[in-house]
């Protein structure tokens, strides 16, 4: 069977090739050649393994699903799992070469609590079990089992590595959804929950830690974000500057704001920019989070993290790039909400 040969840039400048046969899975290749690399479902159900294409050409396999809107597959993404080479091609990789050796783990957590924080948001607090234990990057999520209907639900983390054992996760409440009605109707304290974890390529990028930061989130894409802040603050040193715009459609559905004040004050060098759609009061900006961002807010070396719907994210990338920032150093996350 003829073999193209496949490289990978990661952001660290470290580079992997490797012989890939037509037809096989680029990211199935590259796991059996110990090539570490980001992923979760292999599926094309997720974006874990985007990656790139660089040069050459790579295309999605025939009949198979994938999470990639038209546009940013004519830009060149690809999903590892479900792409094959038609060439010689590489791939450019926005992570390092050490971030995707870490292996996802199954741990059992108990439910510590669970606290209806906003009109259609919970806050779900749990606690590692004697002798679990996992780690993550702030951004990244964990997979929750939830009990009696048989199906996982994605959260990211709101809370830090240093707040190991427990984990805080800010969960939308839907109508009908499984993870919805668990934790209105079945949850208690102390009730055992399945994870797995940790999964995800956005993340806090560790070497632009110094750069002036944007964060961009909409609803519960909020909880990444707030664990990126505290990572930041976590960390000795200078602060860089630091600008939250964060929305909700009326002012009921808002939350946290509480702790974000108590950021700003632990961090003289945060901004935050509290918005709503529809019904703005005395201190609340008048519009989605991104119509929030102005001239002046960025810098040519900024980075940019957003969290939410895709429409947002569409909205603040343009409006980002509008604004000077570079497109490399904006790392965005869909959230998809699940029944």
């Amino acid at each position: 069977m003829k073999e193209h040969q496949v490289t990978f840039n990661f952001a660290d400048g470290v580079s992997r090739s490797l012989a890939v046969a037509e037809g096989t899975s680029i990211l199935d290749a590259a796991l059996a050649a110990e090539i570490p690399l980001l992923h979760q479902c292999r599926s094309g159900s997720c974006s874990s393994c985007v990656a790139q294409l660089a040069g050459g050409e790579a295309n999605t396999r025939p009949g198979a699903s994938s999470t990639l809107l038209a546009s940013e597959y004519a830009n060149g993404q690809r999903l590892l799992c479900v792409c094959q080479a038609q060439s010689d091609c590489s791939f450019d990789l926005a992570y390092g070469s050490e971030v995707g050796a870490g292996v996802a783990v199954q741990v059992n957590a108990f439910i510590d609590s669970v606290e209806r924080i906003a009109s259609n948001v919970v806050r779900l607090t749990l606690e590692l079990a004697d002798g679990d234990w996992l780690e993550f990057r702030p951004g990244q999520f964990m997979q929750i089992e939830v009990p009696g209907f048989g199906v996982l639900r994605s959260y990211s983390p709101a809370s830090t590595l240093a707040s190991l054992p427990k984990l805080e996760f800010l969960v939308r409440l839907l109508p009908g959804g499984a993870m919805s009605s668990f934790l209105e109707e079945q949850a208690q304290p102390d009730q055992v929950l399945s994870l797995s974890g940790p999964y995800g390529a956005f993340f806090l990028r560790e070497e632009k830690r110094r750069a002036p930061h944007i964060f961009v989130a909409g609803g519960t894409g909020l909880a990444p974000i707030l664990s990126m802040i505290d990572s930041l603050r976590q960390v000795s040193g200078r602060k860089p500057p630091m600008l939250l715009s964060f929305g909700c459609a009326v002012p009921e559905a808002l939350f946290c704001l509480d702790e974000i004040e108590l950021r700003k004050q632990w961090l003289p060098t945060l901004e935050a920019r509290i918005c709503v759609d529809r019904e703005a009061s005395a201190g609340l900006h008048p519009g989605s989070p991104v119509s929030a961002l102005r001239e002046g807010d960025v810098s040519t070396d900024s980075v940019a993290y957003l969290c939410g719907p895709q429409p947002m994210i569409d909205a603040a990338t343009r409006r980002l790039i509008e604004l000077g920032i570079d497109p490399a150093n904006i790392f965005a996350e869909q959230f998809v909400p699940s029944h």
